[in-house]
C-alpha cells in the first residue's frame, strides 16, 4: 500500500519484451495521480539505469531546468543531457510503457529487468548492472552516509 500519490517504493522483477516494452507494477500504476493522465516521462539515469518520472514530477524538473542560465556551459550540458533522452510514455491497457532503443542500450537492458521505487520516481535496471553498482557503493564514506541520514527526521 502506498500512502501518498506519486510515491513509489519496493522492488519488482519483470521482463522486457521484444518490442522494448515493460510492465509498470500495478502498485505503481495505482499510486499515479489522475493528473498524470497515465503518463510517465522516461530518461537516462545518473547511473546505468533508466529513470521513470510521473508526468507532473517531470514538469517540476522542466521548470527547474528552465531556471538554469544557458550562459553557463555546465548548465547547458546538464540540461542537454537531461532533456535529450527524455520521452513521454503513456501506459497501455496491459500497463506497459515503451522504452527507446537508445535507453535500452544505455542501461544495458536484457530480458530480465528490475524496477525499483525511488519515492518520487522509478529506476529500471539490468540486474547485473544494479549488483555491480551496489558493490561499488559499499565503498562509500560512512561519515558522509551518516551525515545524510541525520537529515531524515523520523
Amino acid at each position: 500500500m502506498t500512502l501518498t500519490k506519486n510515491t513509489f517504493i519496493g522492488e519488482y522483477t519483470y521482463a522486457l519484451d521484444s518490442k522494448g516494452r515493460i510492465n509498470i507494477p500495478s502498485k505503481f500504476r495505482k499510486s499515479l495521480s489522475k493528473d498524470n493522465k497515465n503518463t510517465f516521462v522516461i530518461s537516462r539515469g545518473m547511473d546505468k539505469c533508466i529513470y521513470v518520472y510521473p508526468l507532473i514530477k517531470w514538469k517540476e524538473i522542466e521548470s527547474n531546468l528552465r531556471n538554469l542560465s544557458s550562459l553557463s556551459s555546465v548548465n547547458r550540458t546538464f540540461v542537454r543531457n537531461t532533456a535529450r533522452f527524455a520521452t513521454p510514455s503513456t501506459y497501455d491497457k496491459q500497463g506497459r510503457i515503451s522504452l527507446s532503443a537508445s535507453l535500452i542500450k544505455y542501461a544495458r537492458l536484457d530480458k530480465d529487468v528490475q524496477i525499483i521505487g525511488m519515492v518520487n520516481k522509478m529506476e529500471i535496471w539490468n540486474p547485473k548492472e544494479l549488483n555491480k553498482t551496489e558493490k561499488e557503493t559499499l565503498k562509500i564514506d560512512y561519515a558522509a552516509y551518516d551525515a545524510l541520514a541525520e537529515k531524515i527526521t523520523i
